[in-house]
């Protein structure tokens, strides 16, 4: 007989409706640095956008639906106005923060 699986997606987004969730859930997809990290942060977006309605989040960002589907499939590539709209829309910010520090390289002088 088989097993019967349960799908994640609900659970997800009902995690993702909490903003300290999606912010972690977010930043880990950014953690990613293989050649396909720009789509894995998108579809992560994608998760938290649907998280929140994907027509009210569209709306809130001045986008109509389709767009907002389009801007964050795997192909999308959104300007970063249409990334700040979309996670002012579910309530979160873009910010920047300091890269760990990489010792400086040691410099031998001349003669040495």
């Amino acid at each position: 007989m088989p097993k019967r699986t349960k799908s994640y997606e609900p659970d997800l987004h009902e995690r993702l409706q909490d903003p300290a969730y999606a912010v972690e859930y977010l930043r880990a997809a950014l953690e990613d640095d293989d050649e396909h990290s720009d789509a894995v942060f998108l579809l992560a977006l994608s998760d938290v956008a649907r998280a929140n309605h994907m027509t009210y989040v569209a709306e809130a960002a001045g986008l109509n639906r389709e767009s907002l589907y389009k801007m964050l499939s795997r192909r999308g590539n959104p300007g970063i106005n249409s990334l700040k709209a979309v996670l002012h829309a579910v309530g979160l910010r873009l910010s920047v923060e300091i890269a760990e520090q990489k010792p400086a390289p040691q410099t031998i002088a001349p003669g040495q």
